[in-house]
C-alpha cells in the first residue's frame, strides 16, 4: 500500500497493514467517494493551466508538466485546460508579460510595453462564464503566472521598477471572483502533501455537495449528507460542523436557496481549513468509542496503539484508519460505514500514507 512507518514500529505496522489488505473487501457502495463520482451527472472536471498537462503555450514555447496531474489525478478526472494568453490571441513563443501597479489598477504589460490588461480581462470575463457551464469540481493554476497566479505573483512599481509579491494573475482574479466556493490551488502548493491531500479533499468533498444541492434535495437528504460528513467536518474545523448543525436544524423553516448557499459557504470554508493531528487524533478517539464493546482489550490496545504511533508521527493517517475501516467491516457498524472521514476519494489517490 506504499504506507511508510518508522521506529521499532515498524514490523508491527506491516504486518498489521497485510492483515487488513488481506481481509474480504465489499463491492463499493452508492455511498462510496468512488462510486459517488462516478454515479453524479457527468464527468469530474477540473480546470487546469494548459502548460501543466504539457501543452507548450508559454512564452517561451516550453510547458511545465506536472506529473501528479498527469499521471496520477487524471485517472479520476477529466482535465478542462485553459492557457489565458494564448486565449486572448498571443502566439506561442511570445514576449513575456508582467503585472504593473499603475494608478491603483493592475496592468497585464509586455515588455516593449504592449498593455494587454483590457483584453484579457474581456477574455477572462467570457471565459469564466463559459468554465460556470461545466460545474468544474477544483481547478489548478500555473503558480507566479502574470495570468494565472492566485497569489504572490510578481507586481512591479512602474517608478522604481521594483516588484512586490502582491499580485494576483489577471484570469486568476476572474476565476477567484466568480466561483468563490470552488477549490482552487497552485501546482506549485500541491508539492506540500498537506496541502496537496487537502485539496483532493475539498475536490471531492464540493463535487458530493454539488451533487446533492444542485438537484431537487429535500431536507432529509441534506441531513443525510450532514450525518455523513460530520467526522469530516470536525477534523477540519469544529466550529463550523456546530454552524452546519443548526442550519440543518432549522432547515425546513428556510428558504430552500438560503439553506443550499449557507451551507455550501461553510462547508466549502471548513474543509479549505488543513486538518492539525490533534484533531485527525480526536476524530480518531471519538470513532475508537463505537468498538469499545466489540473490540476485547487486545483488540482496543491495538487501535490506541495505532492512534498514538499516528499522534507522535511514527505512523501515517492510514494506518489507524485502515485499522478502523477494518473493524467498521467486521463488526458492520453503519453510521461509520458511511463517514466521509474515513474513504474521502479514491483509495488509488495514496493520501494520508505520509508521517
Amino acid at each position: 500500500m506504499g504506507v511508510e512507518v518508522m521506529g521499532c514500529g515498524r514490523t508491527r505496522y506491516v504486518s498489521l497493514m497485510a492483515r487488513i489488505s488481506a481481509a474480504p473487501r465489499p463491492l463499493a457502495s452508492p455511498d462510496s467517494p468512488a462510486a459517488a463520482s462516478a454515479d453524479a451527472p457527468g464527468p469530474l472536471r477540473i480546470g487546469v493551466s494548459a502548460c501543466l498537462l504539457g501543452e507548450e503555450v508559454r512564452y517561451d514555447g516550453g510547458h511545465k508538466l506536472d506529473h501528479f496531474l498527469t499521471d496520477t489525478l487524471a485517472r479520476f478526472v477529466e482535465f478542462v485546460q485553459v492557457c489565458p494568453e494564448v486565449g486572448v490571441g498571443l502566439g506561442t513563443p511570445r514576449e513575456s508579460l508582467r503585472l504593473v501597479q499603475v494608478g491603483g489598477r493592475t496592468h497585464l504589460v509586455g515588455r516593449s510595453g504592449a498593455d494587454q490588461t483590457e483584453p484579457m480581462e474581456r477574455w477572462a470575463a467570457r471565459k469564466v462564464r463559459e468554465l460556470e457551464k461545466l460545474d468544474l469540481s477544483g481547478y489548478v493554476l500555473k503558480k507566479d503566472s502574470p495570468s494565472c497566479g492566485m497569489e504572490r505573483v510578481r507586481l512591479y512599481d512602474p517608478g522604481t521598477g521594483i516588484p512586490s509579491r502582491g499580485g494576483v494573475g489577471l484570469f486568476a482574479a476572474a476565476l477567484l471572483q466568480a466561483m468563490p466556493l470552488l477549490p482552487v490551488e497552485e501546482e506549485g502548493r500541491l508539492r506540500d502533501w498537506r496541502l496537496r491531500e487537502n485539496f483532493i479533499e475539498r475536490v471531492f468533498g464540493y463535487r458530493r455537495l454539488r451533487a446533492l444541492l444542485s438537484g431537487r434535495w429535500t431536507v432529509g437528504q441534506l441531513v443525510a449528507f450532514h450525518s455523513r460528513a460530520k467526522l469530516q467536518v470536525l477534523a477540519h474545523d469544529p466550529a463550523a460542523y456546530t454552524a452546519m448543525g443548526r442550519l440543518v436544524a432549522g432547515a425546513k423553516a428556510l428558504d430552500r436557496a438560503e439553506v443550499a448557499e449557507r451551507y455550501a459557504a461553510l462547508y466549502t470554508a471548513a474543509l479549505a481549513k488543513v486538518p492539525t493531528v490533534k484533531r485527525h487524533v480526536n476524530v480518531l478517539q471519538h470513532i475508537a468509542g463505537y468498538f469499545k464493546k466489540q473490540l476485547d482489550e487486545a483488540g482496543k490496545a491495538e487501535l490506541h496503539g495505532a492512534i498514538a504511533d499516528y499522534q507522535h508521527g511514527l505512523a501515517p493517517l492510514i494506518v489507524p484508519v485502515t485499522l478502523i475501516r477494518h473493524h467498521v467491516r467486521v463488526f458492520d457498524v453503519d453510521y461509520l460505514r458511511g463517514q466521509l472521514f474515513l474513504e474521502p476519494s479514491p483509495k488509488e489517490l495514496m493520501l494520508r500514507n505520509h508521517v
